[in-house]
């Protein structure tokens, strides 16, 4: 019997921070990358250096206060859009996006206003079959969970 072993950067890494944090852990790493995005002009090291990364500032969806997370950003063209690995449930973010989509999103130096849509229907369906198929890392975090993973498209307003 072999022992699987990841590729690093894989969904599957144990060392990638979704494999290592806990909802104890989460918020100083989240605060800790915003610092460093935004000390850097939106670069930052570690797990994520090289890495194509905002920051989405959305209204809380029970709170109404500002809450700021860094994610990676993926592309289908010139459409961004985002997603996340967390297992339990859809994250706040997403909560927060659905029912207030007017967001904030920092792209390294730059803030702009933009437009979060979650993806549902058959738009979804579409959407993240193509998703699934571009990026292997959603694709294996989608076979660990028994629901649809959180897609939501940001459209930046014009500048």
């Amino acid at each position: 019997m072999t022992e699987k072993t990841s590729e690093p950067g894989s969904y599957d890494d144990p060392e990638m921070p979704w494999n290592t944090l806990t909802e104890e852990t989460i918020g100083d790493w989240n605060r800790n990358v915003i610092a460093e995005f935004r000390a850097n002009d939106g670069v930052v090291g570690g797990a994520y250096e090289g890495g194509a990364m905002i920051l989405l500032t959305t209204t809380g969806a029970r709170s109404g206060r500002p809450h700021t997370v860094p994610l990676g950003v993926l592309h289908r063209g010139e459409q961004m859009y985002v997603s996340s690995f967390i297992e339990k449930c859809y994250p706040a973010w997403w909560h927060n996006a659905r029912k207030t989509p007017a967001v904030t999103v920092e792209i390294g130096a730059r803030t702009v206003a933009a437009t979060a849509r979650v993806l549902e229907g058959e738009e979804y369906a579409e959407f993240a079959a193509w998703a699934l198929a571009d990026n292997p890392d959603l694709a294996a975090f989608q076979a660990t969970v028994d629901r649809p993973i959180p897609l939501v498209t940001l459209t930046p307003a014009l500048m």
